[in-house]
């Protein structure tokens, strides 16, 4: 490909037949987006709407979920994604998880709200036993209290670095996830620069998440968690094998992977 790659923003609600497509290279990630977009939080920037008013994207039954992880297994799948909406608000979530780590590492994304003392002593004991490793991804949006609270909700921030510590405290060392948001104050410059080169001299659509991930979501198998759920996104209704065709890249979030190499995985 000459050239970068031009991918103009359009009606997102269906891929056009003449829309650029991701190709499918292999399975090895597999996301489940466990509580579709039911969360106890409603952060003013959350890219699939998630709120805790009813969920426009159902949580999935457990047993969706398990026969994901098991054809991923099959397929030799190599690291494994809960996210939602909140994934702890599922109450099969911890059984999942134990089913996930027997088969490849695994990763929860969380505000973190909701891991208190017990559940943190449950993640910790999963996370001894389990055959593969167990990674925890808490969401902040600033070091400053109020500035993150702005954009999360009254009182999120504390409850989250509770979360962090306790999590630390018993040996888990979570990740901490940050939105970069840009204002008056703080421009956010800097965020595509050093993917100039790169795009200037041309972009392989192979490296993009979705050339090697799948999404198990309510109603089918997706090819990104930013697009589970949306009219034209769902790639099979069937099993994860069906749904290793060419994605088409036509929502913006598309255009924000491909400009800025961005990915949800944790490298």
């Amino acid at each position: 490909m000459n050239g970068p790659m031009s991918l103009p923003v359009i009606n997102w609600t269906a891929p056009p037949a003449d829309a650029p497509r991701a190709p499918f290279l292999r399975l090895s990630t597999l996301w489940i987006q466990i509580t579709g977009t039911w969360c106890n939080l409603e952060c003013v920037h959350c890219i699939n709407a998630s709120g805790p008013a009813d969920p426009w994207l159902k949580p999935i039954h457990p047993d969706v979920a398990r026969r994901a992880i098991r054809e991923a297994e099959d397929l030799g799948v190599k690291e494994i994604y809960f996210t939602g909406g909140e994934p702890f608000l599922h109450t099969e979530m911890l059984a999942l998880l134990c089913d996930a780590l027997e088969v490849a590492p695994t990763t929860v994304l969380t505000n973190g709200t909701l891991i208190d003392d017990a559940m943190a002593d449950a993640l910790a004991a999963r996370a001894r036993r389990a055959t593969y490793s167990l990674e925890i991804r808490v969401s902040l949006d600033d070091t400053d209290p109020e500035t993150n609270d702005r954009v999360r909700g009254a009182g999120s921030f504390s409850r989250a670095v509770a979360a962090i510590v306790r999590l630390n405290d018993r040996g888990l060392l979570p990740i901490v996830t940050a939105t970069e948001i840009a204002s008056a104050e703080h421009p956010g410059e800097g965020m595509y620069e050093r993917f100039r080169d790169f795009l200037i001299a041309g972009f392989d659509r192979g490296l993009l998440q979705c050339s090697e991930s799948r999404v198990v979501g309510d109603g089918g198998v997706y090819a990104c968690p930013i697009l589970a759920g949306l009219p034209g996104a769902r790639l099979t209704e069937g099993t994860l094998k069906e749904s290793f065709v060419d994605a088409p890249l036509y929502h913006p979030a598309c255009v924000t992977c491909v400009q800025t190499g961005m990915t949800c995985k944790n490298g």
